[in-house]
Protein backbone atom coordinates (compact mmCIF):
# COMPACT_ATOMS: atom_id res chain seq x y z
CA UNK A 1 0.00 0.00 0.00
CA UNK A 2 2.74 2.43 0.97
CA UNK A 3 4.72 1.54 -2.15
CA UNK A 4 1.64 2.17 -4.30
CA UNK A 5 1.12 5.60 -2.76
CA UNK A 6 4.77 6.48 -3.26
CA UNK A 7 4.73 5.36 -6.91
CA UNK A 8 1.53 7.30 -7.52
CA UNK A 9 3.03 10.42 -6.02
CA UNK A 10 6.23 10.02 -8.00
CA UNK A 11 4.37 9.47 -11.25
CA UNK A 12 2.15 12.54 -10.89
CA UNK A 13 4.96 14.68 -9.51
CA UNK A 14 7.16 13.57 -12.39
CA UNK A 15 4.65 14.83 -14.91
CA UNK A 16 4.29 18.19 -13.22
CA UNK A 17 8.00 18.70 -12.62
CA UNK A 18 8.96 17.73 -16.16
CA UNK A 19 6.49 20.13 -17.74
CA UNK A 20 7.30 23.02 -15.44
CA UNK A 21 11.06 22.62 -15.43
CA UNK A 22 11.28 22.80 -19.21
CA UNK A 23 10.00 26.34 -18.85
CA UNK A 24 12.08 26.98 -15.75
CA UNK A 25 15.34 26.17 -17.53
CA UNK A 26 14.62 28.76 -20.22
CA UNK A 27 13.78 31.39 -17.62
CA UNK A 28 16.84 30.54 -15.54
CA UNK A 29 19.18 30.88 -18.49
CA UNK A 30 17.73 34.29 -19.25
CA UNK A 31 18.13 35.36 -15.61
CA UNK A 32 21.75 34.23 -15.52
CA UNK A 33 22.56 36.14 -18.68
CA UNK A 34 20.77 39.23 -17.39
CA UNK A 35 22.56 39.05 -14.04
CA UNK A 36 25.90 38.85 -15.82
CA UNK A 37 25.08 42.06 -17.73
CA UNK A 38 23.64 44.01 -14.81
CA UNK A 39 26.19 43.16 -12.13
CA UNK A 40 29.71 44.33 -12.98
CA UNK A 41 32.24 41.53 -12.83
CA UNK A 42 35.52 42.90 -14.19
CA UNK A 43 37.62 40.22 -12.55
CA UNK A 44 35.68 37.40 -14.24
CA UNK A 45 34.61 35.96 -10.88
CA UNK A 46 31.18 34.41 -10.36
CA UNK A 47 29.38 36.47 -7.69
CA UNK A 48 26.90 35.11 -5.16
CA UNK A 49 23.80 35.97 -7.19
CA UNK A 50 25.05 34.35 -10.36
CA UNK A 51 26.29 31.30 -8.42
CA UNK A 52 22.85 30.91 -6.89
CA UNK A 53 21.20 31.09 -10.30
CA UNK A 54 23.58 28.49 -11.71
CA UNK A 55 23.02 26.15 -8.76
CA UNK A 56 19.26 26.40 -9.21
CA UNK A 57 19.60 25.66 -12.90
CA UNK A 58 21.73 22.58 -12.12
CA UNK A 59 19.24 21.45 -9.49
CA UNK A 60 16.37 21.80 -11.95
CA UNK A 61 18.29 19.77 -14.52
CA UNK A 62 19.00 17.00 -12.00
CA UNK A 63 15.34 16.85 -10.96
CA UNK A 64 14.24 16.69 -14.58
CA UNK A 65 16.66 13.86 -15.33
CA UNK A 66 15.53 11.97 -12.22
CA UNK A 67 11.81 12.16 -12.91
CA UNK A 68 12.24 11.36 -16.58
CA UNK A 69 13.13 7.88 -15.34
CA UNK A 70 9.51 7.58 -14.17
CA UNK A 71 7.79 9.48 -16.98
CA UNK A 72 9.69 9.70 -20.30
CA UNK A 73 10.06 13.25 -21.57
CA UNK A 74 8.92 12.08 -25.01
CA UNK A 75 5.61 10.99 -23.53
CA UNK A 76 5.04 14.40 -21.96
CA UNK A 77 6.04 16.04 -25.24
CA UNK A 78 3.06 14.43 -26.98
CA UNK A 79 0.70 16.39 -24.73
CA UNK A 80 2.64 19.61 -25.22
CA UNK A 81 2.68 19.05 -29.00
CA UNK A 82 -1.11 19.18 -29.00
CA UNK A 83 -1.04 22.40 -26.96
CA UNK A 84 -2.30 20.85 -23.75
CA UNK A 85 -0.28 20.81 -20.53
CA UNK A 86 -3.13 19.61 -18.30
CA UNK A 87 -2.79 16.26 -16.57
CA UNK A 88 -6.39 15.33 -15.83
CA UNK A 89 -7.38 11.71 -15.76
CA UNK A 90 -8.38 10.57 -19.23
CA UNK A 91 -6.27 13.08 -21.15
CA UNK A 92 -5.41 11.62 -24.55
CA UNK A 93 -3.40 12.38 -27.68
CA UNK A 94 -3.36 10.37 -30.90
CA UNK A 95 -0.28 9.74 -33.00
CA UNK A 96 1.29 7.25 -35.41
CA UNK A 97 4.28 5.45 -33.92
CA UNK A 98 6.26 2.26 -34.26
CA UNK A 99 5.72 -0.05 -31.28
CA UNK A 100 8.46 -2.50 -30.30
CA UNK A 101 7.91 -5.39 -27.88
CA UNK A 102 10.82 -7.50 -26.67
CA UNK A 103 10.92 -10.31 -24.11
CA UNK A 104 13.11 -13.17 -22.99
CA UNK A 105 12.39 -16.64 -24.31
CA UNK A 106 11.83 -19.26 -21.64
CA UNK A 107 11.88 -16.67 -18.88
CA UNK A 108 9.55 -18.62 -16.56
CA UNK A 109 11.86 -21.63 -16.48
CA UNK A 110 14.89 -19.39 -16.11
CA UNK A 111 13.41 -17.50 -13.17
CA UNK A 112 12.63 -20.73 -11.30
CA UNK A 113 16.37 -21.40 -11.05
CA UNK A 114 17.13 -18.10 -9.30
CA UNK A 115 16.58 -16.62 -5.89
CA UNK A 116 14.52 -13.39 -5.82
CA UNK A 117 17.68 -11.29 -5.47
CA UNK A 118 19.44 -13.13 -8.28
CA UNK A 119 16.40 -12.60 -10.47
CA UNK A 120 16.37 -8.84 -9.82
CA UNK A 121 20.10 -8.62 -10.47
CA UNK A 122 19.72 -10.51 -13.73
CA UNK A 123 16.79 -8.41 -14.96
CA UNK A 124 18.52 -5.12 -14.18
CA UNK A 125 21.70 -6.32 -15.87
CA UNK A 126 19.66 -7.33 -18.92
CA UNK A 127 17.58 -4.13 -19.06
CA UNK A 128 20.72 -2.02 -18.75
CA UNK A 129 22.09 -3.55 -21.95
CA UNK A 130 18.77 -3.37 -23.83
CA UNK A 131 18.22 0.29 -22.98
CA UNK A 132 20.99 1.74 -25.14
CA UNK A 133 19.99 0.28 -28.53
CA UNK A 134 16.50 1.72 -28.07
CA UNK A 135 17.64 5.21 -27.09
CA UNK A 136 20.42 5.35 -29.66
CA UNK A 137 17.81 4.77 -32.36
CA UNK A 138 15.47 7.53 -31.23
CA UNK A 139 13.04 5.44 -29.20
CA UNK A 140 11.98 5.53 -25.58
CA UNK A 141 10.92 2.81 -23.17
CA UNK A 142 7.26 3.20 -22.26
CA UNK A 143 7.22 0.46 -19.65
CA UNK A 144 8.76 -2.75 -18.36
CA UNK A 145 6.29 -5.64 -18.10
CA UNK A 146 7.97 -8.40 -16.14
CA UNK A 147 10.85 -9.40 -18.41
CA UNK A 148 9.31 -7.60 -21.40
CA UNK A 149 10.18 -4.16 -22.75
CA UNK A 150 7.67 -1.97 -24.58
CA UNK A 151 9.26 0.88 -26.52
CA UNK A 152 7.85 3.57 -28.81
CA UNK A 153 9.50 5.28 -31.75
CA UNK A 154 7.96 8.62 -32.69
CA UNK A 155 10.94 10.41 -34.33
CA UNK A 156 9.83 14.03 -33.62
CA UNK A 157 9.74 15.94 -36.88
CA UNK A 158 10.19 12.71 -38.85
CA UNK A 159 7.78 10.87 -41.13
CA UNK A 160 6.44 7.33 -40.95
CA UNK A 161 9.52 5.98 -42.71
CA UNK A 162 11.86 7.44 -40.08
CA UNK A 163 9.80 6.00 -37.22
CA UNK A 164 9.63 2.50 -38.71
CA UNK A 165 13.33 2.49 -39.62
CA UNK A 166 14.26 3.60 -36.09
CA UNK A 167 12.31 0.71 -34.58
CA UNK A 168 13.75 -1.93 -36.93
CA UNK A 169 17.30 -0.62 -36.48
CA UNK A 170 16.78 -0.76 -32.72
CA UNK A 171 15.60 -4.39 -32.97
CA UNK A 172 18.72 -5.31 -34.97
CA UNK A 173 20.93 -3.55 -32.43
CA UNK A 174 19.11 -5.30 -29.57
CA UNK A 175 20.06 -8.66 -31.05
CA UNK A 176 23.67 -7.52 -31.47
CA UNK A 177 23.78 -6.27 -27.87
CA UNK A 178 22.33 -9.59 -26.73
CA UNK A 179 25.12 -11.46 -28.49
CA UNK A 180 27.73 -9.44 -26.56
CA UNK A 181 25.79 -9.95 -23.32
CA UNK A 182 25.67 -13.72 -23.87
CA UNK A 183 29.43 -13.82 -24.46
CA UNK A 184 29.92 -12.12 -21.09
CA UNK A 185 27.54 -14.60 -19.43
CA UNK A 186 29.44 -17.52 -20.95
CA UNK A 187 32.71 -16.29 -19.41
CA UNK A 188 31.25 -16.59 -15.92
CA UNK A 189 29.52 -19.92 -16.55
CA UNK A 190 25.97 -18.73 -17.29
CA UNK A 191 23.89 -20.01 -20.18
CA UNK A 192 22.99 -17.62 -22.96
CA UNK A 193 19.47 -16.24 -23.38
CA UNK A 194 17.34 -15.50 -26.43
CA UNK A 195 14.88 -12.68 -26.99
CA UNK A 196 12.01 -12.28 -29.42
CA UNK A 197 11.09 -8.89 -30.86
CA UNK A 198 7.82 -7.80 -32.47
CA UNK A 199 7.29 -4.48 -34.30
CA UNK A 200 4.15 -2.89 -35.70
CA UNK A 201 3.56 0.59 -37.09
CA UNK A 202 0.21 2.32 -36.73
CA UNK A 203 -1.99 4.79 -34.84
CA UNK A 204 -2.10 4.71 -31.04
CA UNK A 205 -3.66 6.73 -28.24
CA UNK A 206 -1.29 8.03 -25.59
CA UNK A 207 -3.01 9.10 -22.42
CA UNK A 208 -3.61 8.84 -18.72
CA UNK A 209 -5.74 6.11 -17.15
CA UNK A 210 -6.64 5.03 -13.65
CA UNK A 211 -8.77 6.41 -10.85
CA UNK A 212 -8.84 9.43 -8.58
CA UNK A 213 -6.10 7.99 -6.37
CA UNK A 214 -3.97 6.08 -8.90
CA UNK A 215 -3.10 7.37 -12.35
CA UNK A 216 -0.62 6.14 -14.92
CA UNK A 217 0.43 6.89 -18.47
CA UNK A 218 -0.36 4.31 -21.11
CA UNK A 219 -0.54 3.57 -24.83
CA UNK A 220 -3.61 1.78 -26.16
CA UNK A 221 -5.11 0.80 -29.48
CA UNK A 222 -5.23 -1.98 -32.05
CA UNK A 223 -1.62 -1.27 -33.04
CA UNK A 224 -0.41 -2.11 -29.53
CA UNK A 225 -2.29 -5.42 -29.58
CA UNK A 226 -0.75 -6.33 -32.94
CA UNK A 227 2.76 -5.55 -31.67
CA UNK A 228 2.18 -7.79 -28.64
CA UNK A 229 0.96 -10.64 -30.83
CA UNK A 230 3.87 -10.33 -33.26
CA UNK A 231 6.37 -10.61 -30.42
CA UNK A 232 4.55 -13.77 -29.33
CA UNK A 233 4.95 -15.22 -32.84
CA UNK A 234 8.76 -15.02 -32.72
CA UNK A 235 9.30 -18.43 -31.06
CA UNK A 236 6.58 -20.07 -33.19
CA UNK A 237 8.43 -19.18 -36.38
CA UNK A 238 11.90 -19.52 -34.82
CA UNK A 239 12.52 -15.89 -35.74
CA UNK A 240 14.35 -13.27 -33.69
CA UNK A 241 12.58 -10.21 -35.14
CA UNK A 242 8.99 -10.32 -36.46
CA UNK A 243 7.50 -7.24 -38.13
CA UNK A 244 4.18 -6.48 -39.80
CA UNK A 245 3.61 -5.61 -43.44
CA UNK A 246 2.60 -2.13 -42.23
CA UNK A 247 6.08 -1.69 -40.78
CA UNK A 248 7.73 -2.82 -44.02
CA UNK A 249 5.51 -0.48 -46.05
CA UNK A 250 6.19 2.46 -43.72
CA UNK A 251 9.97 2.01 -44.08
CA UNK A 252 9.75 2.30 -47.86
CA UNK A 253 11.90 0.82 -50.60
CA UNK A 254 15.00 2.82 -49.64
CA UNK A 255 15.37 1.05 -46.29
CA UNK A 256 18.51 -1.06 -46.02
CA UNK A 257 16.67 -3.95 -44.39
CA UNK A 258 16.77 -7.61 -45.46
CA UNK A 259 13.71 -9.68 -44.67
CA UNK A 260 11.63 -12.65 -45.76
CA UNK A 261 7.91 -13.35 -45.52
CA UNK A 262 6.78 -15.61 -42.69
CA UNK A 263 3.02 -16.01 -42.97
CA UNK A 264 -0.44 -14.52 -43.46
CA UNK A 265 -2.08 -14.69 -40.03
CA UNK A 266 -5.04 -13.53 -38.01
CA UNK A 267 -3.82 -12.63 -34.54
CA UNK A 268 -5.95 -12.95 -31.45
CA UNK A 269 -8.23 -9.99 -30.83
CA UNK A 270 -8.18 -8.77 -34.44
CA UNK A 271 -10.38 -9.56 -37.43
CA UNK A 272 -8.17 -8.32 -40.27
CA UNK A 273 -5.25 -10.64 -41.14
CA UNK A 274 -1.66 -9.43 -41.03
CA UNK A 275 1.22 -10.42 -43.28
CA UNK A 276 4.29 -10.92 -41.12
CA UNK A 277 7.99 -10.86 -41.99
CA UNK A 278 11.30 -11.88 -40.42
CA UNK A 279 14.08 -9.26 -40.33
CA UNK A 280 17.49 -10.79 -41.09
CA UNK A 281 20.05 -7.96 -40.79
CA UNK A 282 21.53 -9.18 -37.49
CA UNK A 283 22.33 -12.67 -38.82
CA UNK A 284 25.72 -13.77 -40.13
CA UNK A 285 26.07 -13.50 -43.90
CA UNK A 286 25.84 -17.23 -44.63
CA UNK A 287 22.62 -17.67 -42.63
CA UNK A 288 21.15 -14.53 -44.17
CA UNK A 289 21.88 -15.66 -47.72
CA UNK A 290 20.44 -19.13 -47.05
CA UNK A 291 17.16 -17.61 -45.90
CA UNK A 292 17.04 -15.16 -48.78
CA UNK A 293 17.66 -18.05 -51.21
CA UNK A 294 14.43 -19.85 -50.30
CA UNK A 295 12.37 -16.66 -49.99
CA UNK A 296 10.81 -16.85 -53.53
CA UNK A 297 9.62 -20.41 -52.99
CA UNK A 298 8.04 -19.57 -49.64
CA UNK A 299 6.24 -16.59 -51.20
CA UNK A 300 4.90 -18.74 -54.05
CA UNK A 301 3.85 -21.50 -51.69
CA UNK A 302 2.08 -19.03 -49.43
CA UNK A 303 0.25 -17.49 -52.40
CA UNK A 304 -0.93 -20.94 -53.49
CA UNK A 305 -2.08 -21.78 -49.95
CA UNK A 306 -4.13 -18.58 -49.84
CA UNK A 307 -5.66 -19.58 -53.20
CA UNK A 308 -6.43 -23.03 -51.71
CA UNK A 309 -4.15 -24.74 -54.23
CA UNK A 310 -2.54 -26.87 -51.56
CA UNK A 311 -0.79 -29.39 -53.84
CA UNK A 312 1.06 -26.66 -55.72
CA UNK A 313 1.83 -24.94 -52.41
CA UNK A 314 3.39 -28.14 -51.09
CA UNK A 315 5.49 -28.46 -54.24
CA UNK A 316 6.95 -24.99 -53.68
CA UNK A 317 7.59 -25.63 -49.99
CA UNK A 318 9.29 -28.97 -50.67
CA UNK A 319 11.51 -27.29 -53.25
CA UNK A 320 12.46 -24.73 -50.63
CA UNK A 321 13.19 -27.49 -48.12
CA UNK A 322 15.50 -29.21 -50.60
CA UNK A 323 17.53 -25.99 -50.80
CA UNK A 324 17.57 -25.39 -47.03
CA UNK A 325 16.99 -28.64 -45.13
CA UNK A 326 16.07 -28.19 -41.51
CA UNK A 327 14.53 -24.72 -41.87
CA UNK A 328 11.69 -24.81 -39.30
CA UNK A 329 9.66 -22.20 -41.18
CA UNK A 330 9.44 -24.38 -44.29
CA UNK A 331 8.53 -27.45 -42.24
CA UNK A 332 5.81 -25.43 -40.51
CA UNK A 333 4.26 -24.44 -43.84
CA UNK A 334 4.33 -28.04 -45.09
CA UNK A 335 2.58 -29.24 -41.93
CA UNK A 336 0.03 -26.42 -42.14
CA UNK A 337 -0.86 -27.27 -45.74
CA UNK A 338 -1.30 -30.94 -44.89
CA UNK A 339 -3.61 -30.05 -41.99
CA UNK A 340 -5.68 -27.69 -44.16
CA UNK A 341 -6.12 -30.41 -46.79
CA UNK A 342 -7.90 -32.53 -44.16
CA UNK A 343 -10.39 -29.77 -43.32
CA UNK A 344 -13.53 -28.45 -44.95
CA UNK A 345 -12.52 -24.95 -45.98
CA UNK A 346 -15.21 -22.25 -45.70
CA UNK A 347 -16.16 -20.51 -48.94
CA UNK A 348 -15.17 -17.12 -47.56
CA UNK A 349 -11.76 -18.25 -46.20
CA UNK A 350 -9.12 -15.60 -46.83
CA UNK A 351 -6.14 -17.95 -46.65
CA UNK A 352 -4.95 -16.80 -43.22
CA UNK A 353 -4.33 -19.01 -40.22
CA UNK A 354 -5.35 -18.02 -36.71
CA UNK A 355 -2.53 -17.76 -34.21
Amino acid sequence: MILGIICTGLGLYAFVVTLLLVRQRRVTRHIVKSASRVIPNPAGRIDDNEQRFLEKADEAMRLTQTFQKFVPKQFVAHFAKHGDDSLELGRAAEDEVAILLCDIRGFSGLSEQMTPQQLMNFLNSYFLRMNDPIHQNGGFIDKFIGDAIMALFDHPGGDASAKAKDAVNAAVDLQKALKIYNSHRAKVGYAGIGVGVGIHFGPVILGTVGSDDRMDTTVIGDSVNVAFRLEGLAPKYHADIVVSAQTIAAMGETADVRYRVLDWVRVKGRQAPVRVYEVLNHLDEDTLQDKIKVQPFIERGLACRIAQDFNTALAHFHQALSLLPGDPLISYHIDTCKQLMQLTIPADWDGSVSI
